[in-house]
């Protein structure tokens, strides 16, 4: 028996919340889109809804690497490692496109789920990648964190981006430039 045995059930519970959040997260984009004259500034939607379907996007990758049927646990972290690099890189260059954009003026909360958070858990994932030949076990759960992390994080995002369209926007749709000095302004 391999140390993924018994993480399947995790593993499908998220990866298929995942692969819902991404076609939910089109379905209301598309809805979004339609109801008015939409002008989006493509920067901000690079750095604040693109990051949302790439972390949704990497729990349901993670869960398929993570429910095959490994022999060992080393060829599962070599791969998972991969991911938590790549996930730094992106993630490096999502904070690089916040500070560009200047459709919306980011607050805290922004940086904590746009930036720390998905930060963290990717360098959770690469972490518990080294960490598995050693402590499998353990490893396991920095990848299972790490998941949540991402899931919980996207979920939050894609809220914030939804309220922000329904609530905020229309009652900003007449001011140039829009939300740079909004002060408590929410969501992209």
């Amino acid at each position: 028996m391999t140390p993924l045995a018994g993480w399947e059930n995790f593993y499908v519970i998220a990866g298929s919340s995942a692969g819902a959040l991404i076609g939910l997260q089109f379905v209301v984009l598309s809805l979004i889109a339609g109801t008015r004259n939409v002008r989006i500034d493509p920067r901000a939607g690079a750095a604040f809804s693109t990051p949302s379907i790439i972390h949704f996007a990497t729990v349901l990758g993670l869960s398929a690497i993570l429910c095959a049927p490994w022999t060992g646990i080393g060829a599962a972290a070599a791969l998972w490692g991969v991911v938590g690099l790549a996930g730094v890189v992106y993630v490096t260059l999502v904070m690089r496109r916040i500070r560009r954009q200047e459709a919306y003026r980011p607050e805290f909360e922004d940086w904590l789920f746009h930036v720390l958070l998905p930060l963290a858990a990717y360098l959770a994932l690469a972490g518990s990648a080294a960490a598995a030949p050693f402590h499998a076990r353990e490893a396991l759960f920095g990848a299972g964190g790490a998941a949540l992390v991402l899931l919980f994080a996207g979920i939050h995002n894609a809220w914030d981006a939804v309220t922000y369209h329904l609530f905020v926007r229309p009652r900003d749709d007449d001011r140039e430039p829009r939300f740079r000095d909004s002060p408590g302004s929410r969501g992209k």
